[in-house]
């Protein structure tokens, strides 16, 4: 856990490191002022009061000494506080800005965010409040372990014996519990995203929830959390009286010991000696059993620490995708497949299986297919969402591969049917593709993307605001103004998966037209289900289960009476349906 903790601070490791060293030292200084009651007491019990003030004195000074120490103790724990909240952070914030765009799926957006929020906060508050107590209170009884073994050794002994078996049962209490709270925690961040959703989403769940059962799904996520959590409960429970028992049965353990040797010492010439030997050392059995009760009832505190770093620890394990030393540059625009083949993930079926395409520069090229054919997956691996499991993908005759993530980016612009602007102006989400466009190159840009009306009729012009994620403007708006910022790039690659999906005929006509304009400036890649646009690509390419079925320009495959005559017969059938 400790190695855990460790490497999420990273350059930050020193303050840590200091904070322990000084929370051990605590508890060795703890330790020391307690065994000075041994000296106290066997003088005020054998009547010598001037040397029981000697003692009493050291022993004040300890206790000042100690409270000093644990203020600085504290200080450090500020220390370590701080860089989890920042450095951390920012660690982790720049590790997963190395991540490949295909690992944030919903389901590790939400995870993620649990751990930047929730995971982040618990993690700063386990020095001051977890391992101080922790390191200390282990060390502290290590300290009166040697002080007994040397006053009064078979109480020494069997403390020395109760130890590492206390430290199995400890461990044995956390696992029981390791399972639930990682349940918890998972459920925890599914409620969380489903709560985001609910809220995101109203306008849909209240068209379609007319018998107000829009927050089932809410609901059902809310259920299975209370019922995660309700197990965590009673697991935790049962941790933390296992836990308990353990500590109470060595003490028991430690008492019976002590009776039975002062019982075998009575009528012995030393049994004075020996019944206030054995008073002194039940008094340091007590101190003994104190921390480790305290470290008892910190287990499920832990084990819930220890659910956040692994947390933590899984989103740091994700690999990167590997930059080259040296990144070559492509030649042109041409885009090139050899043999692809891709799944995601070990085990799972492949994608795309033995995919071979050639896309020369400036050349439109449509893909066609039906949902699940594999249309998506292969434009997120030219823009290196993901790397090919065999075979490879090439800009300007280089492996993706071998290009630096900086410049495959300034290689290829991408057009999403989910769009998402910042708040901000529509001036200010124009820009991202291009931070340094002048008005001008950002009113070109609008004009092309059918943007300039929707300006115009705005107060503010370019500087209006679009709301949080374009929450002022409509989904069509939205996605115009999402191709402006992709044409504005002047990337010699432009990729475009369904992007007038949202649009209404009109606006479907100006984006047509507008990659007709492109075509032969641009390397054009497009998802299209518009028999327009699809009509007027250079190459068609359809895809079938993962693998390339037919490919040729619009008259030389409808020559073919295949699957793209199918695909054609299907459209001017659903341009005939009308409502009667």
């Amino acid at each position: 856990m400790l190695m855990t903790f460790l490497r999420l601070l990273g350059e930050d490791a020193h303050v840590f490191r200091r904070y322990g060293w000084m929370a051990i030292t605590l508890g060795i200084l703890n330790g020391l002022t307690l065994t000075l009651l041994v000296p106290v007491l066997e003088r005020l019990l054998a009547h010598d009061v001037r040397g029981a003030g000697f003692w009493l004195t050291a022993l004040a000074a300890g206790l000042l000494l100690c409270w000093t120490w644990r203020r600085r103790v504290e200080q450090a724990s500020v220390a370590v506080r701080v860089a989890v909240l920042q450095g951390c952070r920012h660690r982790i914030g720049d590790h997963i800005a190395r991540l490949p765009v295909g690992w944030f799926t919903p389901q590790n957006t939400a995870r993620l965010n649990h751990v930047m929020t929730h995971g982040m906060f618990e993690l700063s508050e386990l020095p001051g409040h977890l391992f101080t107590p922790i390191l200390s209170g282990l060390v502290t009884p290590l300290v009166l372990v040697l002080a007994l073994l040397v006053l009064h050794w078979p109480l020494g002994l069997t403390m020395l014996v109760a130890l590492p078996i206390l430290a199995g049962v400890f461990v044995i209490s956390a696992r029981l519990g390791s399972r639930a709270d990682a349940a918890f925690h998972n459920h925890a961040a599914h409620t969380s995203q489903r709560i985001v959703e609910f809220a995101q989403a109203q306008s849909m769940l209240r068209a379609f929830s007319g018998k107000g059962d829009s927050m089932g799904f809410l609901e059902r996520a809310i259920d299975k959390q209370y019922a995660a959590g309700s197990r965590l409960i009673y697991v935790s429970t049962a941790s933390v009286v296992l836990n308990s028992w353990a500590v109470q049965a060595v003490f028991a353990a430690l008492f019976i010991t002590a009776v039975m040797w002062l019982n075998s010492q009575l009528g012995t010439q030393w049994q004075g000696e020996v019944a206030i030997t054995t008073m002194v050392s039940l008094l340091l059995v007590n101190r003994f059993i104190d921390p480790l009760l305290d470290i008892a009832g910190y287990g499920e505190v832990l084990r819930s620490a220890r659910g956040q770093l692994e947390a933590v620890a899984e989103v740091m394990d994700e690999q990167p995708l590997p930059e080259p030393v040296n990144g070559e540059a492509p030649s042109d625009g041409s885009v090139e497949l050899r043999d692809v083949r891709f799944s995601y993930g070990a085990g799972a079926p492949e994608v795309l299986r033995g995919v071979d395409l050639c896309i020369a520069p400036g050349q439109m090229v449509a893909l066609v297919g039906a949902s699940g054919s594999g249309k998506s997956t292969l434009m997120q691996l030219i823009a290196r969402f993901f790397d090919v499991d065999e075979g490879s993908v090439r800009i300007g005759g280089t492996d993706v591969r071998a290009i630096d993530s900086a410049s495959l980016a300034g290689q290829i612009s991408q057009i999403f049917q989910s769009t998402y602007l910042f708040q901000g102006s529509i001036a200010d989400n124009i820009r991202i593709g291009k931070p340094d466009a002048t008005d001008a190159e950002v009113m070109e840009a609008a004009r092309q993307a059918g943007v300039a009306e929707i300006v115009s009729r705005l107060p503010q012009g370019l500087d209006s605001q679009v709301g949080e994620g374009g929450a002022r403007l409509s989904g069509g708006e939205r996605q115009r103004i999402s191709i402006a910022r992709a044409l504005i790039k002047g990337a010699p690659i432009l990729l475009v998966d369904e992007a007038t999906a949202a649009l209404d005929a009109e606006n479907q006509a100006a984006i047509a037209e507008t990659l007709a304009r492109l075509r032969g400036r641009h390397t054009l890649i497009v998802i299209a289900h518009q028999l327009s646009t699809v009509a007027m690509a250079d190459q068609i390419v359809v895809l079938e289960a993962g693998r390339v079925a037919e490919s040729g320009t619009h008259e030389q495959l409808c020559s073919l009476r295949g699957r793209y005559a199918d695909f054609l017969n299907q459209r001017h059938s659903a341009k005939g349906w009308q409502i009667a």
